[in-house]
């Protein structure tokens, strides 16, 4: 694969953007509870999956290039100071409108709108804290939790990098290192929910979603040593796995699950973005990458993060002032629609203002020509159902 920036990985994070956005919604209108339906609506989420996936194959990926090339690995200030570019602005203008929307605006409880809270949230540390969703959860911007991972990951990169990396390129103990560390994610998980050592919101952190980060990181190897993963093989199994994780195995929405749900549900979400990346880095010309690379879907890639940031505070603005439906009513679809057409026009405007001068596209003609960032974030999809263990295992609050 050459150097060129893929218009199918920006595509890519337009569907988990939208992902995301359905799981709020489904939330928001009730939608949770029918049946497995309902499961499968929950278990949209695994968007934030795939952005961790992407994170940890994109920001490797120099590293392993340095390794094979036998050249200098990335400059860590330079590294940190792109960044930060890349996340910092568009992220800090949110919150400030966010915080200034609820000084209004107040439909419900808000432990987060707090000067305190709005210092956690521009520091990436709410999700740092025992009883976050009592503490420091903001109903404008829960799913801000998974901007804390990944900025934690950042910093940890460089460092795990040169670890698995080692000084001599050797593919194979790259792998088994990024499985090794993979595995932190189950024991994470099953610590914080089997015994009180960690604090409850510990399911958050990134040993909790560090498996995704590492199947991004493993595709990154692959793809120096030509491994090739068809399409036809990845696609179909990413499918079975996000419908089994819509089965119990994955969690009850409501009610309490065994200790072992979370390190099941965290490994299958891993397998499903792992799934979705790899024939888009692995492999070659096909039906799945076109559809991705297309026109349109390239478009909504490149204001992808700027629709995660915006679209809960514009959720919560459209179905209470706009629609005027009391939260767990109204129509999932209906909600979707009117969330994006308020979210789509101002993430574009936020993108135009807050993205580096070279990642804003200019002609607007080609997917090809884009300059896509699918490299600056993740999104999420409110808070894990593993992440807090004072609130019922599966309950979605994120919305």
């Amino acid at each position: 694969m050459s150097d060129r920036r893929d218009p199918a990985l920006t595509g890519l994070r337009a569907v988990a953007a939208l992902l995301v956005v359905a799981t709020h919604a489904a939330f928001a209108t009730g939608y949770l509870n029918h049946g497995y339906l309902g499961s499968i609506y929950a278990r949209l989420e695994v968007g934030v999956s795939i952005f961790f996936a992407l994170s940890g194959f994109l920001l490797f990926r120099p590293w392993v290039r340095a390794a094979v090339r036998e050249t200098l690995p990335p400059v860590a200030r330079t590294y940190a100071r792109r960044r930060v570019r890349r996340i910092v602005p568009a992220y800090v203008a949110t919150v400030l409108i966010t915080f200034t929307v609820y000084l209004y605006f107040t439909p419900g409880p808000n432990p987060g709108q707090t000067w305190h809270g709005l210092l956690r949230y521009l520091t990436f540390t709410q999700i740092y804290t025992d009883d976050y969703v009592t503490t420091l959860l903001h109903p404008g911007l829960s799913q801000m939790w998974s901007m804390a991972v990944e900025a934690s990951f950042y910093l940890a990169l460089p460092v795990l990098a040169c670890v698995v990396v080692g000084a001599r390129w050797r593919p194979q103990r790259t792998v088994v290192l990024l499985a090794m560390l993979a595995a932190l994610t189950p024991t994470w998980l099953m610590l914080a929910a089997a015994t009180d050592l960690l604090p409850n919101s510990a399911g958050m952190w990134l040993p909790g979603h560090f498996a995704s980060f590492a199947g991004g990181m493993v595709l990154a190897a692959l793809q120096q040593r030509g491994a090739r993963c068809p399409a036809i093989v990845a696609v179909p199994a990413a499918a079975a796995a996000f419908l089994l994780v819509a089965t119990p195995l994955g969690g009850a929405i409501l009610g309490p699950d065994p200790v072992w749900v979370p390190s099941v549900k965290a490994l299958l979400f891993a397998a499903v973005a792992t799934l979705a990346l790899a024939p888009l880095v692995l492999g070659g010309d096909n039906s799945y990458r076109r559809l991705l690379a297309s026109r349109p879907v390239v478009w909504l890639g490149e204001i992808s993060y700027e629709i995660f940031l915006l679209h809960v505070v514009v959720m919560a603005l459209v179905m209470h002032l706009v629609l005027d439906w009391p939260l767990f009513t109204g129509s999932m679809p209906g909600l979707i629609a009117a969330t994006l057409a308020g979210t789509i026009p101002a993430a574009w405007l936020l993108h135009r203002v807050t993205a580096p001068q070279n990642t804003v596209r200019r002609d607007g003609s080609s997917a090809a020509s884009a300059r896509p960032r699918w490299e600056t974030a993740s999104f999420s999809s409110g808070v894990s159902s593993a992440a807090v263990r004072s609130e019922p295992v599966g309950k979605k609050i994120g919305s």
